[in-house]
């Protein structure tokens, strides 16, 4: 039995960083279990060749370094398409002979957001949908296909999906529920770190698109974190700090330095995902709002990069999106919904971290460890 891994190469860099380290965790999560496990990556053209090449060898310059380098299969779409055609593709890594040979023995396709599209999605055996990202997911396939048409089974992150608070879309599918990965044999909890730091990774601005009561309401972290700007000056003894995609020439940034918030380029600090564990180790814990329609629709999602923050022993500071009553009382969440909570939160961290930071790295192994999580999807 072969496992495929598919997933599309992003081409903006400030989102490789998550779209290389997630896939990471499955893919080593795989290994774990001893399966014959294949990363499939489709990488559609660009009108810049000489681009696409440096994409093409960073992709397998991490692979190599984790040591994953007889284990991908890179598919380089020329020209772009929203169909993908196997003829059409050339093979990276693996050739498209092994591929074709793998294709026609037992196979799962774990297709992460419907990265893979048909034709060439109904060569595989079995068919996984795995969505990571429940507000959107749900929302669009209201209004188009996104794969609901072709695959055997649909799994989400969305853990309060089938709770009756749960707002997201309604859905025909039978939605199951897993939790983010975390490979807790690569994300080893760390010592304490030198400096009292709460810091997060994402995007300030956001250009996504769901609607909300009949709006499109801007969800970007820049809207969600205003509540919670005040904190530098509640809590001084803290350092917080965001690596966001904020340009030195953007008055986001001064603003958010005059109210003692520190800005950091996640493209120096989470270059690589090597990088990036070191990055989330560099602080007590995380610190971080939450997309809003994830919050008001209760849709139970957990990021993978909290998943990480814990499996490394760092406790999370962050809003609820109905994900609790899916976690042990002993969590290394902290939850919150306004300043005051963020407040106290902030300072039971700094009070207590040996207790928490245990609690965090125990939830991760139980919870959120990749082996445990891919046997449930598959069904081992």
């Amino acid at each position: 039995m072969t496992i495929f891994l598919g997933l599309r190469l992003c081409r903006k860099i400030s989102r490789r960083r998550r779209k290389f380290s997630v896939p990471l965790q499955w893919m080593l999560g795989l290994q774990r279990l001893k399966l014959d496990a294949i990363w499939l990556e489709l990488l559609p053209a660009t009108d810049d060749p000489v681009a696409d090449q440096a994409r093409i060898d960073n992709f397998q310059r991490q692979l190599r370094a984790h040591g994953l380098a007889g284990r991908y299969c890179l598919l380089y779409q020329k020209p772009a398409a929203s169909t993908h055609e196997l003829d059409a593709m050339r093979c990276i890594g693996m050739s498209k002979r092994a591929l074709l040979d793998r294709l026609a023995g037992p196979n799962t396709l774990l297709n992460l957001s419907y990265s893979i599209h048909p034709p060439f999605l109904l060569q595989f055996g079995r068919r996984i949908f795995c969505d990571l990202d429940p507000s959107e997911i749900f929302y669009w396939m209201t209004k188009m296909e996104l794969g609901q048409s072709y695959h055997d089974e649909f799994w989400t992150i969305g853990l309060n999906v089938k709770g009756s608070d749960c707002q997201l879309p309604k859905s025909s599918l039978n939605w199951k529920t897993f939790y983010p990965l975390a490979d807790t044999k690569l994300l080893q909890s760390q010592p304490r770190p030198r400096l009292s730091k709460f810091t997060t990774i994402g995007q300030w601005y956001w250009s996504g698109a769901v609607e909300v009561a009949g709006e499109f309401p801007d969800l970007s972290k820049r809207i969600m974190f205003e509540p919670y700007l005040g904190l530098p000056a509640r809590v001084p003894e803290a350092q917080f700090e965001l690596a966001m995609n904020i340009s030195p020439d953007d008055p986001e940034r001064a603003r958010l330095q005059q109210l003692g918030w520190r800005v950091v380029d996640p493209h120096r600090v989470a270059r690589t995902p090597s990088a990036y564990r070191r990055y989330m180790a560099s602080g007590l814990g995380e610190f971080t709002a939450i997309k809003g329609v994830d919050v008001a629709w209760q849709t139970g999602w957990v990021s993978d990069r909290a998943a990480a923050f814990l499996a490394l022993g760092r406790p999370v500071i962050t809003e609820d999106t109905g994900a609790t009553r899916y976690l042990p009382a002993e969590s290394g969440f902290r939850f919150i919904r306004n300043i005051d909570e963020a407040e106290g939160a902030v300072k039971e961290v700094l009070r207590d971290w040996p207790r928490l930071s245990k609690q965090a790295r125990a939830c991760a192994v139980e919870v959120f460890d990749s082996a445990k999580n891919l046997r449930k999807i598959l069904g081992l």
